[in-house]
């Protein structure tokens, strides 16, 4: 897959969620700690059976992204490694995309909408965002709005179709283009 000049900023700005300590290159432990912020935020134990899938599909995220890049076994990924597993198979379609990536969603998802009505309140979006990607609170509102229905829930679905528009719309104005707030 080529990797379009507006990709390659998403891509960008998607590893830099994950790059925690900003070091300029993501490990199996900013993974880990993302996870463990998360369970905590949302007061689970970290062996409440929900907290056991989400940490087994979020390594498993990370287990997929080490296996395309084939490391250099330092253990962590640059930038340029992660963009390049992108190239080399990652995205090669939406429905390759959903195959590893709806497990996650679904495990994330458990924990996260709390009354487990398919959709999101804007609190537990923002709580979920700041603890998994240390996304903003006001960058986190602003796409909940962009993608709530008249209630002002978000349903998963419309968080799938954003996901995916991420990254495989190179429409700037998509609503998914903003999922993580400025690609700046």
């Amino acid at each position: 897959m080529e990797i379009t000049a507006f990709l390659d900023r998403k891509l960008a700005r998607r590893f830099r969620t994950y790059d925690a300590d900003g070091d300029g290159y993501i490990g199996r432990e900013d993974f880990t700690q993302a996870g463990e912020r998360t369970v905590k935020t949302f007061g689970l134990a970290d062996t409440d059976p929900k907290a056991v899938r989400f940490h087994a599909a979020l390594l498993g995220l990370w287990e997929q992204l080490s296996s395309v890049i084939g490391q250099d076994h330092d253990g962590r990924i640059s930038l340029d490694e992660y963009k390049k597993a992108f190239a080399d198979g990652l995205l090669e379609t939406p429905e390759s995309f959903d195959e590893g990536y709806v497990p996650f969603l679904d495990a994330l998802m458990a924990i996260v909408d709390e009354d487990g009505d398919g959709k999101l309140t804007v609190e537990e979006h923002v709580m979920w965002t700041g603890a998994l990607m240390n996304l903003s609170e006001a960058d986190a509102r602003m796409i909940h709005d962009m993608l709530s229905d008249d209630d002002e829930l978000m349903s998963v679905q419309a968080l799938l179709e954003a996901i995916r528009e991420f990254y495989f719309s190179e429409d700037p104005a998509a609503a998914g283009n903003w999922l993580l707030g400025s690609l700046d």
